[in-house]
């Protein structure tokens, strides 16, 4: 089975497919697992760190790891990877364009299910260059949420068709099939994590906010602990059941900057959002590194990036926009069509971290 590795932060993570070996993404080769004759790679990666890489010009590979050390042997000194300012992009657009959708999976293996208008069954793919329209959700919806590390394996559940619902289904890569429903059927709820170990946190259930919290296992949900404030619209992240960021939201007491992380027992209160925040996507892969995107009020670009102990305002979405869905990292992210001011959008956008200059280590 491959496995999936991310860096420090949680901003940047690879899946290693077994039997290969990942020459591209780093300046050390990435050894999947069952294969044979990795002996000799092993020790050229030793080697490599050795040396601090040294060479007469920095690591070629498609996206440099910030914090990465090497020896420039020009000019007799220990240089390292910088961090730039990361911005959105325009990408190419979704092909039909809707509010309210559950997505979710990287900048380059990405899904959307679902939305509005008419509670569509509607699912699109994207690869990284384009969207493509392929097969539907079983029980079309909007307002529902979604887990998943790609766009092979994920889950849809909750939200609204012509009432609200439980119902869960799970994406295999080609079809959907429905599954175990949740406990409490809702809508615009926080997902989090994989296809196998998800959360659903939150959201109104037939018009009420709730702090409901359920724990899917693969098979069922279980109700677990309970987030503390009750809200709907809420926005959440995190890699799977046990580690688990939640933020923003509105009840009818208002909408809040609130944010809770989840530590696989219980929730914690932890710093706020700079500004309220609802219906927006959230964006990442980790409890400790998170993106707010857009949202109301206001059908916002604001965008705020959570390092797992503050948020703070970052570069600007191109098109305004809530009820939107988003993927991926802090490094490589997506946001993909919602409800901007002049109606639903097909907008589709990818945020990207540079890989900014190498700087000389100053050492005085």
């Amino acid at each position: 089975m491959a496995y999936t590795v991310s860096n420090t932060d949680g901003s940047r993570t690879i899946t290693v497919a077994d039997g290969t070996f990942d020459t591209t993404t780093y300046s050390v080769t990435l050894i999947g697992k069952n294969i044979t004759n990795y002996g000799d790679v092993f020790v050229k990666n030793s080697i490599r760190h050795l040396e601090n890489f040294a060479s007469a010009t920095a690591p070629s590979v498609a996206s440099p790891l910030i914090g990465q050390v090497w020896y420039d042997k020009t000019n007799k000194v220990l240089q390292f990877q910088a961090q730039g300012a990361a911005s959105w992009a325009t990408g190419n657009a979704v092909n039909v364009a809707r509010q309210l959708p559950a997505g979710g999976g990287t900048q380059t293996s990405a899904l959307m299910a679902g939305g509005n208008p008419g509670s569509t069954a509607a699912n699109e793919l994207y690869n990284g260059t384009s969207w493509t329209e392929v097969a539907n959700l079983n029980t079309g919806r909007h307002a529902h949420a979604f887990a998943g590390a790609d766009n092979t394996a994920a889950i849809v559940f909750g939200g609204y068709s012509t009432a609200y619902v439980a119902i869960t289904e799970i994406w295999n890569g080609s079809g959907w099939t429905e599954t175990a429903d949740m406990n409490t059927a809702r809508t615009v709820m926080a997902g989090a994590g994989t296809s196998t170990a998800a959360l659903g946190t939150g959201g109104s259930a037939s018009g009420t906010a709730t702090v409901a919290n359920e724990l899917w296992n693969g098979t069922n949900w279980t109700e677990v602990g309970n987030i503390n404030l009750a809200r709907w619209e809420i926005m959440g992240t995190g890699a799977n059941n046990t580690a688990a960021v939640v933020f923003g939201g509105q009840s009818p007491g208002g909408t809040y900057n609130n944010t809770e992380t989840w530590n696989g027992t219980a929730w914690t209160e932890v710093n706020n959002l700079n500004a309220v925040k609802s219906k927006g996507a959230a964006v990442g892969a980790s409890s400790t590194a998170a993106l707010m995107v857009g949202g109301n009020p206001g059908k916002t670009v604001n965008t705020e990036s959570w390092n797992g102990t503050n948020w703070a305002e970052v570069n600007n979405l191109n098109v305004g926009r809530a009820e939107l869905g988003g993927a991926g990292t802090t490094a490589a992210g997506l946001a993909f069509s919602g409800e901007a001011p002049g109606g639903n959008t097909t907008a589709s956008e990818e945020w990207n971290e540079p890989s900014g200059a190498t700087q000389e280590f100053d050492l005085s």
